[in-house]
């Protein structure tokens, strides 16, 4: 009973927001703002009408929705690769530091959606833009917190370490990364959320494919039902992917929070 009432605490509010939408927007009539009953009945058309072997997914949900979450999640994959790694090294060395930092931060405050021309124009139309486009767009978070992780370090550890002789590789992985693992673990998250939006605007240019790609299809087809059902769809993708991310984190980092526990 307990657990229901929880539950029944964190719907609640979005119980009355779909309703309060539903009666204004009935009472509105326009266009451009469909009523969620319409929604929900475009988003089960377009996505849920397909064979019962195939889950009653449709071909646009098995066409669109894999070849969008590949491109994200590759995207943020390399992003990750290449934010902890430059991170690191930039933590742990003050005067790499001192010469990177000025085109980190320079880099980091173009908008990503200005420099879409220029990744079309060095990798031409396809996944390999839409992947490199994302996981450039993202890195920052992801470095700027690896770097702050590694420079933070407990020095008493490292002198530890450097007395029971560990090798740079086992201070490395053993010291540098689990104290860093926190802070890289918060810019992980935050370029998470960014994948997704820089996932639907590089679909957005030139694709064929993808949730981006079918939710310009609909605007071009003035078919607002079938836009408002799409980006539902972001969204429970979004929300799932967060979800995700945040068991594997409580799951990695469990070590972290016993450790502040009993201090």
């Amino acid at each position: 009973m307990s657990g229901a009432m929880r539950v029944a605490g964190r719907v609640w509010p979005v119980v009355v927001v779909v309703a309060l939408w539903e009666l204004l927007t009935r009472y509105l009539e326009m266009l451009s703002f469909p009523p969620p009953s319409q929604i929900a009945t475009s988003a089960y058309t377009m996505w849920l009408t397909g064979p019962a072997e195939r889950l009653w997914l449709t071909d646009a949900a098995l066409e669109n929705v894999p070849a969008s979450v590949g491109r994200l999640l590759a995207g943020w994959v390399l992003a990750g690769v290449v934010g902890i790694a430059l991170g690191v090294a930039l933590g742990r060395s003050p005067l790499l530091f001192r010469l990177v930092d000025p085109l980190v931060q320079f880099a980091r405050a173009i908008p990503p959606p200005m420099l879409l021309a220029l990744f079309l124009a060095l990798f031409a139309i396809g996944p390999r833009m839409q992947i490199n486009f994302i996981a450039f767009g993202i890195v920052w978070p992801v470095l700027i917190n690896a770097c702050e992780g590694a420079r933070h370090v407990d020095r008493q550890h490292l002198d530890t370490a450097r007395v029971f002789g560990l090798t740079g590789g086992e201070r490395l992985f053993r010291i540098i990364l689990p104290s860093a693992m926190p802070k890289i673990f918060a810019g992980l998250r935050v370029s998470l959320s960014l994948a997704l939006i820089l996932m639907v605007l590089s679909e957005l240019i030139g694709s064929t494919d993808g949730i981006g790609f079918q939710l310009l299809d609909a605007q071009r087809s003035y078919d607002f039902p079938g836009v408002w059902a799409t980006i539902v769809v972001l969204g429970v993708l979004g929300y799932a992917l967060n979800s995700a991310f945040l068991a594997a984190e409580r799951r990695v980092l469990s070590w972290h929070r016993s450790a502040k526990q009993t201090t």
